[in-house]
């Protein structure tokens, strides 16, 4: 099995929902999220798929967050926007567009979102 992971970083503000503490106040973080690739087969080129090719199909994604309010998305305004589901939010969302691009070949093995530097929120099937 062949696995290729890439980063992305953005900057958004969310709270809380159902919970008692600083986290149900707006705040904001400087997001980071690793999506980690999975698949048996290698491309042509001998790439399981090209890492440009996977921070394309990010950037959007990322974009859609960045430098917004959280819980004012889609899915957000109803689901809570913890480091958890915005883990499976990544994963979901990439999921999607690999499908279409690799008509399964390539799946998504993990997605984890870094709040901060020393917590971080993984999620993975």
């Amino acid at each position: 099995m062949y696995e290729v992971t890439v980063e992305a970083t953005f900057s958004s503000g969310h709270y809380l929902r159902d919970y008692h503490g600083k986290c149900e106040n707006p705040h904001g973080h400087n997001y980071r999220v690793l999506v980690t690739l999975v698949g048996k087969e290698l491309d042509s080129s001998g790439l399981l798929l090209d890492f440009k090719e996977l921070k394309r199909l990010l950037r959007p994604i990322v974009e859609y967050l960045d430098h917004n309010m959280i819980n004012e998305l889609e899915p957000f305004t109803v689901l809570n926007p913890s480091a958890e589901n915005l883990a499976r939010y990544f994963f979901d969302q990439t999921n999607t567009r690999l499908l279409e691009l690799t008509r399964g070949r390539v799946r998504v093995a993990q997605s984890t979102v870094f709040e901060t530097d020393s917590s971080a929120a993984t999620y993975r099937e």
